[in-house]
């Protein structure tokens, strides 16, 4: 059994974060995968679902329930955009900034987005509703600047004079 990493606390030691519920869905996963790391993915949506994001206290829970190295389940959280270390808004918005978004505007999409909703890039509203965010690659190239908020489908070819239409298509109020 791995330990979790210095410095992120030991779940075991009682400062468990998963719910004995979720910890049980976690388990149930197994069998229906080769390996038990098969599970990850799944059991880190059900975390997020719990939790809001997955810390990594969380992610080292997850580890020693799968039998893996908390090292292993931080990879696949950070390579991700769908999952989050912190906690974000109801709606969280992300931009793609990668390479084919850059070059179509999303820096200037990215100030519109954090002028109008009144956030910095990686910050939350006072309130919770809303989050900005920067992702490398979208996948979807062809269309830059892509966005998505939350796992939504997403909004293409957006242009920084659109941005109060992209916030009403996203269903973020417009003062």
């Amino acid at each position: 059994m791995s330990t979790p990493a210095a410095g992120t606390g030991d779940a075991a030691a009682g400062s468990a974060l998963l719910s004995p519920t979720l910890r049980e869905t976690i388990l149930a996963l197994v069998p229906n995968f080769p390996e038990p790391r098969g599970a990850l993915l799944m059991a880190l949506h059900h975390v997020q679902a719990e939790l809001g994001y997955v810390p990594i206290a969380a992610q080292c829970e997850v580890a020693e329930l799968l039998g893996i190295r908390p090292i292993e389940v931080r990879e696949v959280v950070t390579f991700y955009p769908m999952y989050h270390e912190h906690p974000v808004g109801r709606r969280h918005v992300q931009v793609c900034v990668n390479i084919a978004c850059a070059l179509a505007g999303a820096r200037t999409v990215v100030r519109a987005l954090e002028e109008r909703l009144r956030i910095a890039s990686g910050g939350c509203s006072d309130d919770g509703a809303y989050s900005l965010g920067e992702v490398q690659c979208l996948g979807s190239c062809g269309t830059a600047v892509c966005v998505q908020v939350n796992n939504e489908p997403y909004v293409e070819g957006v242009r920084p004079d659109a941005i109060d239409a992209l916030l009403r298509t996203i269903g973020v109020a417009i003062e």
